[in-house]
């Protein structure tokens, strides 16, 4: 006999706990409902915590009435246009050959487009490229050579993104390769960085509208081509404006597995608190983590960071492991909070 909806949320709640996704009718796991009369959101912006400068930015935008993806965009672009960030847009740590390649992506909620650009080179903001993929093309991605070239054909200006800094800091990577070489090693007492930095920044407007951006230069001296998962929709961010927007900072290939921005939104739509949704999207990455990458006592070698915001404006940071920060923006103003974590340091 076919199940009532009762007899079938009922079930499918063993199944929930065993960490799956109950299949909802296709009319309800895809219903777009009209905010209840009077739906007032709390606007908020929400970021890895190297955003803190650019969650007032976006704050203060879509209080003011911009569009939200606007508004995040603008924030992240403080980022990448910081030469001193070495995780983002100009002064990024390059690939293995000097080269920096940059990756983006970004979701409107209101229109429910996408757009992305990956290994994109000599553009500083690859956020607004996207973005403009997302305006001016049919597509959702474009990639290398081509991003570039549509880029400049929109009126970016191409400049070199290797300043002198990281281009110091590659060198003393590349003089670390191999002792036998026959690079000379310099400034012994310097820690050569292996960054997988990346900004991430979500918003909710008061009428309840999202929106989500990731940007990043990537895995510092990684193989040429190499793409993480900023510039992947539903890995380094999504969005669904039904729900809210969810995105991610730190190791790339471990999110593309589970495609987890999408996930974590799913289990907000689900009823999760953002918190509750972190968390056990944390829970799937660890357990689609291979042998090589797990420690003695079956925990990643790795870190991960999570941020949402639902349509509501409630929002949340989560990392893998404690000592995790995030910022966030909201009427009280822009500040650090700590996240909540699956592991204790």
């Amino acid at each position: 006999m076919p199940l009532s909806r009762r007899d079938f949320l009922e079930r499918s709640a063993a199944v929930a706990a065993a960490g799956f996704v109950p299949r909802l009718p296709s009319s309800e796991l895809f219903a777009d409902p009209a905010p209840a009369p009077g739906f007032r959101a709390r606007p908020c912006v929400v970021s890895s915590s190297n955003g803190i400068r650019g969650v007032k930015v976006a704050y203060d935008k879509i209080v003011a009435g911009e569009d939200p993806l606007d508004a995040v965009i603008a924030g992240v672009n403080i980022q990448e246009l910081d030469p001193n960030d070495q995780s983002v847009g100009l002064g990024g740590l390059p690939n293995e050959e000097g080269v920096v390649q940059l990756d983006a992506s970004c979701m409107h909620g209101p229109t429910r487009r996408a757009g992305s650009v990956a290994c994109i080179e000599n553009i500083a903001t690859p956020s607004l490229v996207a973005k403009a993929v997302m305006d001016y093309t049919d597509h959702v991605m474009l990639v290398g050579d081509g991003a570039r070239r549509f880029a400049r054909a929109m009126g970016f200006k191409e400049q070199e993104l290797l300043t002198e800094k990281t281009r110091q800091d590659w060198m003393r990577w590349k003089s670390r390769l191999n002792a036998n070489d026959a690079w000379l090693d310099h400034d012994d007492d310097l820690k050569i960085k292996f960054t997988t930095g990346t900004i991430n920044m979500n918003a909710v407007t008061v009428t309840g509208d999202l929106a989500s951006v990731t940007t990043t230069s990537g895995m510092a001296w990684k193989v040429p081509g190499r793409i993480g998962d900023s510039p992947i929709i539903g890995a380094g961010q999504y969005c669904d404006n039904t729900v809210g927007a969810a995105g991610s900072t730190g190791r790339g290939e471990a999110n593309i597995k589970t495609c987890a921005s999408f996930l974590a939104v799913e289990f907000m739509r689900q009823g999760l608190a953002p918190e509750a949704a972190l968390i056990k999207t944390l829970e799937r990455v660890v357990a689609m983590t291979e042998a090589r990458l797990l420690g003695p006592n079956g925990r990643p070698k790795f870190d991960l960071e999570f941020y949402a915001v639902t349509k509501d404006g409630r929002y949340a940071g989560a990392t893998l492991y404690s000592g995790g920060r995030f910022a966030v923006c909201d009427a009280a103003g822009a500040r650090i909070e700590e996240a909540v974590y699956l592991y204790r340091r």
